[in-house]
C-alpha cells in the first residue's frame, strides 16, 4: 500500500476539497477520490467540499453530495486538497486545510507551492486524474470512479488533442474504457454541449476580441455588467479561451474577466512558444507552461499592456 493509501486508512474523518471555480479535472478528481473512498472505505466519514459545479458534471455519481459551506467548527483527520496549487488557490475554502490533523494534496501545477504534510504532485502528468489515478489500486476502481477520472483527464487534455497527451496518458484512458466508460457521451454531455446563454457570451466575447503583437495575441474582455445582462455565472465562461487560442496564427490568448471595477481574473493559453505560467506567477498567479492564470488589477489596457510586454519578451528570445 502506497503512502496516499495508508494516510487514508489510517483516517476515520476525511474532508476533500479543490480550487475554487473548479473546471473538470477538479471536479472529476474530487468526485473520483469521494467514489472511491466511499465505497473501498465504507467505515469512513468522508465530506467534499467545491463552489458549486456546473450541472452538466452532474452525470459523475455523488454529483450532490458536494457541499459549498465548510462546517465551521469540524476537525478531520485527514484533509485532501486536489487539483490546486497553494492555499490561496481554494478561496474561501482555504480555512479547511487548517482543520486537518493531516494534509495531503495531489495536483499537477509545475507551480504547486509543495504546501501539504504530503505532496504527491506530478507536473509531467496531464491532469490531477492522471495523477489520482497512479495512486490508486486499479482492481478497486469502480464504473463510478472511472468515468469521474476519465472526465478530469478530457478537460484538461481537450479531449486528448492538446500536448499534455502522453502514451501513459493514453494507456490510463484504457484501463479507464475497460471499466465501461461510455467515453462519447460524457465527451458530448460536459466538454462540447453549451447552453444558449454559453452560447450568446461566447459570441460575444468572439465579436469583441482584439488581435495584438502583430497577430500573435489575442484577448477578450468579460465585462461585469455582462454577469448580469445574460445572467451568466463564471461557469458559463468555459470554452472561451480555448476558442481564441485557436485563432490562426496566434501564440496566445487571453481571457479578461472583470470581477469587479478595477479587477481582473486573467486566464492564458499558449500555443508553445510562450510559457504562460512565467507571465502568471510574475503577476502572483501560476499554472501551466501553456495554460496559466492570475488576478490583476487596473483598467483593462493596463491588464493587456502589462501582459503583452512579458508575451512580447518572450516571442522576442528576451527571458
Amino acid at each position: 500500500m502506497n503512502q496516499f493509501l495508508n494516510e487514508i486508512k489510517q483516517a476515520s474523518t476525511i474532508a476533500i476539497s479543490g480550487h475554487e471555480r473548479p473546471d473538470g479535472d477538479c471536479v472529476g478528481s474530487c468526485l473520483g477520490l469521494y467514489n472511491y473512498i466511499t465505497e473501498n472505505y465504507k467505515e469512513k466519514k468522508v465530506s467534499l467540499f467545491l463552489d458549486p459545479i456546473k450541472e452538466s458534471f452532474s452525470y459523475i455519481a455523488h454529483f450532490d453530495k458536494v457541499q459549498e459551506e465548510l462546517e465551521e467548527e469540524a476537525k478531520y483527520d485527514l484533509v485532501i486538497v486536489l487539483d490546486c496549487g497553494d492555499i490561496e488557490r481554494l478561496g474561501k475554502r482555504s480555512k479547511l486545510f487548517y482543520q486537518g490533523n493531516r494534509t495531503v494534496c495531489i495536483d499537477h501545477h509545475i507551480t504547486n507551492t509543495g504546501f501539504s504534510d504530503v505532496c504527491i504532485i506530478d507536473a509531467k502528468a496531464s491532469s490531477t486524474c492522471e495523477v489520482l489515478f497512479e495512486q490508486l489500486e486499479l482492481e478497486a476502481i469502480s464504473h463510478n470512479v472511472a468515468v469521474a477520472l476519465y472526465t478530469g483527464i478530457i478537460h484538461d487534455t481537450g479531449v486528448l488533442k492538446f500536448s499534455n497527451t502522453s502514451k501513459r496518458t493514453l494507456q490510463i484512458v484504457g484501463e479507464l474504457v475497460e471499466k465501461g466508460v461510455d467515453t462519447a457521451k460524457i465527451i458530448d454531455d460536459s466538454f462540447f454541449q453549451k447552453t444558449y446563454v454559453q452560447n450568446q457570451i461566447l459570441g460575444r466575447a468572439l465579436l469583441e476580441s482584439v488581435l495584438v503583437l502583430d497577430g500573435k495575441c489575442i484577448y477578450s474582455e468579460i465585462k461585469h455588467k455582462y454577469f448580469e445582462f445574460y445572467e451568466a455565472t463564471s461557469a458559463d465562461l468555459s470554452g472561451i479561451i480555448d476558442q481564441l487560442r485557436i485563432t490562426k496564427g496566434v501564440e496566445v490568448a487571453i481571457l479578461a474577466t472583470e470581477k469587479e471595477p478595477g479587477q481582473y481574473k486573467v486566464s492564458m493559453r499558449s500555443n508553445g512558444k510562450v510559457d504562460v505560467s512565467v507571465i502568471a506567477s510574475y503577476f502572483g498567479g501560476g499554472g501551466h507552461i501553456k495554460a496559466s492564470g492570475c488576478t490583476m488589477s487596473g483598467s483593462i489596457y493596463d491588464v493587456i499592456n502589462n501582459l503583452t510586454l512579458h508575451i512580447e519578451r518572450q516571442l522576442n528570445g528576451e527571458t
